[in-house]
């Protein structure tokens, strides 16, 4: 890409981003809407049970009963082919 080509496109974007940043206007999120009512804030803890531990536990909850309700009894991995024992090979 030349340097013309480059700063035209650099331009663009720069021109976009301002755009975007201009139209999208913050100060309004300062005033409520109608028929808001937020109530208390969530502390520390409480924030931390809801958005970290709980997700980990349900997890944890989930892969623990697919784990023990899992019925299959074959766990050992399915070889590709038959290997050849020492018999056989002294065989051939």
């Amino acid at each position: 890409m030349d340097k013309k080509n480059a700063l035209r496109a650099g331009a663009l974007a720069a021109g976009t981003t301002l755009m975007m940043l201009l139209m999208s206007s913050p100060a309004l999120a300062v005033t409520p809407d109608d028929g808001d009512d937020p109530g208390q804030g969530l502390s520390v803890i409480e924030t931390l049970g809801l958005y970290v531990v709980a997700p980990i536990g349900l997890f944890l909850l989930i892969a623990g009963l697919v784990w023990v309700l899992d019925g299959s009894t074959d766990r050992q991995p399915k070889a590709k082919g038959k290997a050849k024992t020492k018999a056989a090979v002294k065989a051939s």
